[in-house]
């Protein structure tokens, strides 16, 4: 045990009393954490909670406020802006941090690149990417533009940056976002890899059953304060919940009220052909929530960004109230009613540099111009009003959006996509990234909106979000309708059944006929 810092000799990383202020604002108090070779620890809490804060600190990246931080038991100052990857911390950060315009082989040397004679050595490269590729079983060409490259690819060469650097203490902030169950499985087999080689593992995750499978500790941060450290084999994904919100979640899923059966169809989609669409035919009706479920890749954003014209359409119809549509911009859409939340919240969503109240009118300037010019004052009670109906937490309007918690960004989201009044709202991912407790708070306000009249698509990679929410759930696979379910057909099971190709649907038929 190290007398300086009181942790035990056999941590490779720890944080002693660590605290963190940004100006006036206290985000850390005194917070403990160890890790130790050959483990994988988790730590877990709400949006708001101090985890990245925490994770910056660990990984060279913020400075404490105080408290200090040891590396195999002896007092270190970490190296600021990630240079601590030289002594074998590596962070992969949730928010993927590869040049679009580089090629893979390119990005996962980035800064350390290899020489021959003075010169690249790119054939070197390209055959240390590929094999780093293929222990992770995803076999990417390493001269592939990170451009070209879907947004789970993407992760996995982040994640095989970071193992090609040999790190010691390898910290993951919610590296699973993007993966399908497959992809993810595959991460989980690698990270055991490296764990039995001694490397420690931090990992971030909302999803507490990828905790209870992997991890061997986890820490639970609320409110910036240390609430526990414990074995995961004490604990339940339900005592979890409780310790992360300090409440009982039993009620995580609101009391499904079914839609009148002769609502009329205010959505209809017929034999749609787009990129990555073919040809898939469904309804909406009004005061209903449609789940879009299956595998990343499947096709099921695709849908969403041809019915709002970010696609161009190679064949079918689509209606709003039985009357013929072809959006060419999103524009046309909102102003027809229908708004798209998209689950790219930072590449696509906000505008990270800027305050609240600029993301929030974005897309509806119009409302609030007075004799040609923008009506500040009229953006503030919008803003005002949305804070309150969606609960969004900010010490000021003016904050960059960039410095909220990834729950609060989403709910600013959900706010700046309700601002523009729709009728019709599709829901890309609306609860990735955010923790258990606002989950639930963005459930019940999915609930309530379609109690109001409002219908609803909801595209989640989270089958109980799917399950929990739904009046019924289509079902996609390689870019066609595989199955159409509802009432007691709505199980996991079932899903998965149709989402892997093992039961086929003859749902295009019936509607079409």
């Amino acid at each position: 045990m190290s007398s300086a810092e009181g942790t035990p000799a056999s941590a490779i990383l720890s944080a002693h009393r660590i605290s963190k202020s940004f100006g006036d604002i206290p985000v850390l108090f005194s917070v403990d954490f160890d890790v130790k070779p050959g483990e994988v620890h988790a730590i877990i809490g709400e949006n708001g909670a101090g985890k990245s804060t925490l994770i910056k600190i660990l990984s060279g990246i913020e400075e404490p406020t105080s408290g200090s931080i040891s590396l195999d038991g002896q007092t270190v100052v970490l190296p600021p802006n990630g240079a601590a990857e030289a002594l074998g911390i590596v962070l992969i950060h949730q928010e993927q941090n590869l040049a679009e315009h580089l090629t893979v082989a390119d990005s996962i040397f980035l800064g350390r690149e290899l020489k021959i004679f003075g010169f690249l050595d790119v054939r070197e490269m390209r055959k240390r990417a590929r094999a780093v590729m293929e222990t992770l079983h995803v076999y990417v060409d390493p001269d592939a533009r990170i451009s070209t490259l879907s947004v789970a690819d993407k992760q996995m060469v982040e994640i095989a940056k970071a193992i090609s650097r040999d790190a010691r203490v390898l910290i993951m902030d919610e590296p699973t976002a993007v993966l399908s169950v497959g992809e993810t499985e595959t991460l989980f087999e690698q990270i055991r890899r490296l764990t039995d080689r001694g490397v420690a593992v931090i990992f971030i995750s909302h999803k507490l059953d990828e905790i209870m499978q992997l991890a061997a500790r986890v820490t639970v941060l609320r409110d910036g304060q240390l609430i526990a450290t414990v074995g995961t084999e004490a604990l339940t994904p339900d005592s979890i919940a409780q310790m992360m919100v300090g409440r009982e979640l039993s009620n995580l899923f609101p009391p499904k009220i079914e839609p009148d059966v002769d609502a009329p169809v205010v959505l209809g989609v017929r034999n749609l052909v787009a990129k990555g669409v073919k040809d898939i035919s469904f309804d909406l009706r009004r005061g209903e929530i449609l789940g879009f479920a299956g595998l990343i890749g499947s096709g099921r954003t695709a849908v969403a960004e041809a019915v709002v014209g970010l696609h161009h359409l190679n064949g079918g119809e689509i209606t709003l109230d039985g009357k013929p549509v072809n959006f060419t911009r999103v524009a046309q859409s909102v102003d027809a009613g229908l708004a798209y939340m998209t689950k790219d919240r930072k590449g696509k969503g906000l505008l990270l540099n800027m305050g609240l109240r600029p993301n929030l009118t974005l897309l509806t300037l119009q409302k609030h111009l007075k004799a040609g010019f923008l009506d500040t004052a009229s953006e503030t009670r919008a803003l005002e009003r949305a804070v309150r109906r969606f609960d969004i937490r900010a010490r000021d309007a003016s904050v960059a959006v960039g410095r909220l918690s990834g729950g609060n960004q989403q709910k600013l989201m959900l706010g700046k996509t309700m601002e523009s009044e729709p009728d019709i709202i599709i829901m890309d991912e609306p609860t990735r990234g955010i923790d258990v407790g606002t989950k639930q708070q963005i459930y019940h306000i999915i609930a309530a909106l379609a109690a109001e009249g409002k219908s609803i698509i909801v595209i989640s990679s989270e089958m109980q979000e799917v399950i929990g929410l739904a009046h019924r759930v289509v079902v996609m696979r390689e870019g066609r309708l595989a199955g159409m379910l509802e009432g007691a057909e709505i199980t996991e099971s079932e899903i998965m059944r149709y989402a892997a190709g093992i039961k086929q649907s003859e749902h295009n038929e019936r509607i079409n006929a």
